[in-house]
């Protein structure tokens, strides 16, 4: 049986910036991830909203393993 994860404190803006360099180097821009201000305990990052086409195109590289 799998163990759950242990969800462990990241910074949010730490964690946007980290996913925006890599969202970059993989051609992808996510116009509006924020930190979720409403619930600072948790440490939420809002992703925002995309283009259908630029979330295909995210999957695809996510099941390739993140070659796109």
């Amino acid at each position: 049986m799998a163990r759950a994860h242990q969800a462990q404190y990241v910074d949010p803006y730490a964690a946007i910036k980290y996913l925006r360099s890599a969202l970059s180097r993989a051609g992808t821009v996510l116009p509006s991830p924020a930190v979720d201000v409403g619930s600072p305990a948790l440490g939420l990052v809002e992703l925002g909203r995309v283009r259908a086409d630029v979330a295909i195109r995210r999957a695809e590289g996510l099941r390739r393993g993140g070659d796109a």
